[in-house]
C-alpha cells in the first residue's frame, strides 16, 4: 500500500444518529496518537469544537482512527449558520513543561481531506430547527460541514457530446427535507445575460448505486438518478456571440416547485477536460463546448462561432501566457522600462490607475474627471486591465493595457502616475515620474508595517512588509483623508514625504450629486425597482481564505432565503464584494430580490441609491458615513478577524456608527426596528463624524489637483 502522507478521510458513516469518522492517519502522525483531536474550526465565528480521538487499526504502512460525533453535538454545531473546516489537531511536545509554556504553544493542525465523491448524500437533519449539516469537499478536496436550510442536493456524474450532436446529461437530485414523491423534474439551461432559459424532460433513472454506498441513516436514493438530452440544434442559432449556459433543475416535490443550486459537474468516471462538437448551421460554423469551471466546477456548456483561424489564435495565445510568465521575460521586461525611463519625460502624460487596473473608479476617478473639466492640455490615459476593458470602453476614455508594449511607453515616460494601490514591486519607478497614491480607505484593520502577522498566499510576515515598504517609499505624494489616518499611514507605510491631509476626492460625488433625480436615473438605468428600499451590502475580503496569489475568496454569510422571507415585500438587496474576492456569486435563485453589482465601475452610485448600508471591517462605512444613513455591521466572525488576521486600530465594538450583529436574523431584527421606530443617529456617530469625515466638503479633488499639478502650497 501506499504510504498515506496526509489525514484522510476514510468513511463517514451513521451509528443510528452519531457521524463515525474513519480516518487515514500518516505514520509521523500518528505517533503519540494519545494526543490527537478532531477538531472543528467555525469558518465566521473562530469557534472550535473537539472530540475524542481513537485508534482503529494499525500496521507498518498505515494507521486508521476513529471519532464519533454524537447527535446533542450535531445539533449544537447547527444552532448558526455557518462553515465548520475539519481539523486533526495534535498538541505539541516541548522539553519544557511549565503551564506558562502550556498556554502559549498552539497545536498542530493537520486539515482533513475527503476521500468521498458524494459526501453530501451524508448530511444530517435537524427537522425541529429546520437545519441541514451538509459534508462536502472543498475546492482543494479537503472535509468541511455547512450549516444551512434544506436545499436540493444535485449533481452532473457524466456528461458527453455524441457525433450527432446529442448532448447527453445523467446525474442524481435529492430532496433533504424527506419528501420523496418527485412528480416532474425539468432540466434548465440558461443565460441570463442574453434572456435565454430552455427547458427540458428528464428521465428517472433507478440508482440503486447511491442507496447501497450512501444510505447508512436509512434513507432511500434509489429514486434519484436523472437523464435529460440537449440537441445542439436547439442552442446553435441562439444569442449573440459566445453564449455560455449554466444548468439547473427545477422539480416538483409534492406540488411545490423547487430550484436547484447551479448544477456542478463531478464525473463519476474519466472525463476529458472538454466535450467539444463543431458543425454548420444555416451556413454559420459552430462549436459546442461541454466541460466543467476550473474553480468551482460548475458544469459549462457553451456555443460559439468557430473559425479556424481563431482556434489557432487561441493556442497561440496559450503559448504566449506561458512565455510571459517566464522569470526571464520579466526581467528583459524590467530592463527595457528602466532603459525607456531615461528618455526625457513626457511631461503632460498623467497615468491612471484603480484597484489594478480593474476599476474605472476611486479616488483616480475623481482626480481625473476634475482634470478632465478644468485642466486642460494634460494627455490623461488609463492603465487597464484587460480582462475587464469592458468598464473603460463606450466613455470617451483613452486606455492602455497594461503590460502592453504600449503601456510600457507609457508608464515610462509619464510625469505622473496616479493610482489607489500598490504598483508591481518589479516595475522600476523612472527619476522624472512624480508619484501620487491616492490610496483607497480609511484603516480600520491594520495595514503593511502594524501587521503582527500574515496571513496571505504567496507570502511570509516578513516579506509582505517589507516589498510593500519597498513600493511605498516610491510615492511622492499620499493623500490621507483625515488626521487621524495620517498618523496611521505615516508609521504604517513608513511614509515621510508629503501627505495631502485633503479629504478623499471619491467622496466629493456624494455632496455634488446626493439628489433625488440622480438616484431615479441610476434605479432606471439597472432595472433596479422605483418602489423598493435599497440595502447594500459591501463587506471587506478575509487575508485566509482564498484560492491563490491575488485571489480571494467569500462564502456569502447571510442567509439571503430568510431575509427574502422576511423583507422582500420592501427591500432589495445590492451585492458589492471587494475587489480581491475572486468568486463568482450565483444569485439566479434570487432573481428579482438580490443583485450583483460587485463588477460595477464605482461604488459611489450604489452609496447614494442605498437606504442602509450592511457592511463588516470593510472602510466603505467611513465613506457612506457623509450621506448619514442607517448603517449594520454584520461581524460573525469578529473574534477571529480582530484578534487573529487583523486587529483594529481602535474600539471598533465601543465607536462603530451602528448596531454590530452576528446573524442574519439580528440583521432582521434591526432592520425591523428602523421600519417601525425610524432612523435616528445613534449616540456615537456626531463623534465619528468629526474624527473621520470632517474634511469631506466636495473639494477634495481641485485641493489635489492644485497642489500636485499646479504646485499650489496653501490646499
Amino acid at each position: 500500500m501506499v504510504e498515506i502522507k496526509k489525514c484522510t478521510l476514510k468513511e463517514l458513516k451513521f451509528q443510528q444518529y452519531d457521524y463515525l469518522l474513519e480516518m487515514y492517519v500518516p505514520l509521523h502522525i500518528a505517533a503519540d496518537h494519545s494526543q490527537l483531536q478532531l477538531t472543528l474550526v467555525s469558518r465566521y465565528r473562530g469557534l472550535e469544537e473537539t472530540y475524542y480521538v481513537f485508534e482503529l487499526s494499525r500496521s507498518e504502512e498505515i494507521c486508521i482512527f476513529g471519532s464519533k460525533i454524537e447527535r446533542k453535538e450535531l445539533d449544537h454545531l447547527m444552532l448558526h449558520d455557518d462553515i465548520w473546516d475539519v481539523y486533526l489537531t495534535k498538541e505539541k511536545i516541548t522539553e519544557l513543561d511549565t503551564e506558562e509554556d502550556e498556554e502559549t504553544e498552539e497545536p498542530l493542525r493537520y486539515r482533513l481531506m475527503s476521500n468521498l465523491k458524494h459526501i453530501e448524500l451524508l448530511y444530517y437533519i435537524n427537522h425541529k430547527e429546520n437545519k441541514i449539516l451538509l459534508p462536502y469537499s472543498t475546492n482543494k478536496g479537503n472535509l468541511s460541514f455547512q450549516v444551512k436550510n434544506p436545499g436540493i442536493i444535485a449533481k452532473v456524474e457524466r456528461a458527453s457530446i455524441d457525433k450527432s450532436g446529442l448532448i447527453s446529461l445523467s446525474g442524481f437530485a435529492v430532496d433533504p427535507t424527506g419528501k420523496d414523491q418527485i412528480e416532474k423534474r425539468t432540466f434548465i439551461l440558461r443565460n441570463s445575460g442574453q434572456g435565454i432559459e430552455l427547458k427540458y424532460p428528464v428521465q428517472f433513472i433507478e440508482r440503486a448505486d447511491l442507496t447501497e454506498e450512501y444510505g447508512h441513516h436509512g434513507l432511500d436514493f434509489n429514486h434519484a438518478g436523472f437523464y435529460a438530452e440537449i440537441k445542439a440544434e436547439d442552442i446553435a442559432l441562439l444569442g449573440e456571440g459566445k453564449v455560455r449556459y449554466k444548468s439547473y433543475l427545477k422539480m416538483d416535490v409534492d406540488g411545490e416547485v423547487k430550484e436547484t443550486p447551479r448544477l456542478k459537474l463531478i464525473p463519476d468516471s474519466s472525463f476529458s477536460r472538454v466535450e467539444k462538437y463543431i458543425k454548420k448551421f444555416d451556413g454559420r460554423k459552430k462549436k459546442f463546448v461541454v466541460t466543467r469551471t476550473k474553480k468551482k466546477k460548475f458544469l459549462s456548456i457553451s456555443v460559439d462561432d468557430y473559425r479556424f483561424s481563431t482556434h489557432v489564435k487561441s493556442l497561440l495565445k496559450k503559448k504566449l501566457r506561458k512565455i510571459k510568465k517566464s522569470k526571464y521575460t520579466k526581467r528583459a521586461y524590467q530592463l527595457a522600462f528602466k532603459i525607456i525611463g531615461m528618455l526625457p519625460a513626457d511631461k503632460k502624460l498623467v497615468m491612471f490607475e484603480s484597484f489594478l487596473g480593474k476599476q474605472y473608479s476611486d479616488n483616480p476617478r475623481a482626480i481625473y474627471e476634475y482634470m478632465k473639466e478644468n485642466l486642460h492640455g494634460y494627455k490623461l490615459y488609463w492603465s487597464i486591465d484587460k480582462r475587464f476593458i469592458y468598464n473603460f470602453e463606450n466613455r470617451n476614455l483613452v486606455y492602455i493595457k497594461r503590460f502592453s508594449i504600449k503601456w510600457l511607453f507609457a508608464m515610462a515616460r509619464a510625469r505622473y502616475w496616479v493610482t489607489n494601490s500598490r504598483m508591481p514591486l518589479w516595475i522600476p519607478k523612472p527619476a522624472h515620474t512624480i508619484y501620487l497614491q491616492t490610496w483607497h480607505g480609511t484603516p480600520l484593520k491594520k495595514l503593511a508595517a502594524d501587521m503582527e502577522e500574515v496571513h496571505m498566499p504567496g507570502t511570509t510576515t516578513e516579506k509582505y512588509k517589507r516589498n510593500f515598504l519597498k513600493e511605498a517609499s516610491n510615492w511622492d505624494y499620499l493623500i490621507s483623508p483625515n488626521a487621524y489616518s495620517t498618523e496611521i499611514f505615516r508609521r504604517a507605510f513608513q511614509f515621510n514625504k508629503e501627505m495631502l491631509e485633503t479629504g478623499y476626492p471619491r467622496n466629493d460625488f456624494l455632496f455634488t450629486n446626493n439628489n433625488a433625480e440622480e438616484i431615479r436615473a441610476f434605479k432606471a438605468k439597472y432595472g433596479l425597482p422605483e418602489d423598493k428600499k435599497v440595502i447594500l451590502y459591501a463587506p471587506t475580503w478575509r487575508d485566509n481564505q482564498f484560492y491563490g496569489k491575488g485571489r480571494y475568496k467569500f462564502d456569502l454569510p447571510l442567509d439571503l432565503d430568510k431575509l427574502r422571507e422576511k423583507l422582500g415585500d420592501q427591500y432589495i438587496i445590492v451585492v458589492r464584494m471587494h475587489y480581491l474576492v475572486a468568486s463568482s456569486l450565483d444569485l439566479t435563485p434570487y432573481a428579482g430580490f438580490t443583485y450583483d453589482f460587485s463588477n460595477h465601475e464605482d461604488i459611489r452610485e450604489l452609496y447614494l441609491i442605498a437606504d442602509l448600508l450592511i457592511t463588516d471591517y470593510s472602510s466603505v462605512f467611513f465613506d457612506y458615513a457623509n450621506l448619514r444613513r442607517p448603517m449594520i455591521f454584520f461581524v460573525y466572525d469578529i473574534d477571529d478577524y480582530r484578534d487573529n488576521l487583523r486587529g483594529f486600530y481602535f474600539d471598533f465594538e465601543k465607536n462603530a456608527p451602528g448596531p454590530l450583529v452576528k446573524t442574519t436574523d439580528e440583521v432582521i431584527r434591526e432592520i425591523q426596528k428602523l421600519d417601525v421606530n425610524g432612523y435616528q443617529l445613534p449616540e456615537t456617530f456626531e463623534a465619528f463624524y468629526k474624527r473621520f469625515c470632517y474634511l469631506e466638503s466636495g473639494k477634495s479633488s481641485q485641493k489635489v489637483v492644485e497642489r500636485v499639478f499646479l504646485g499650489r502650497k496653501e490646499i
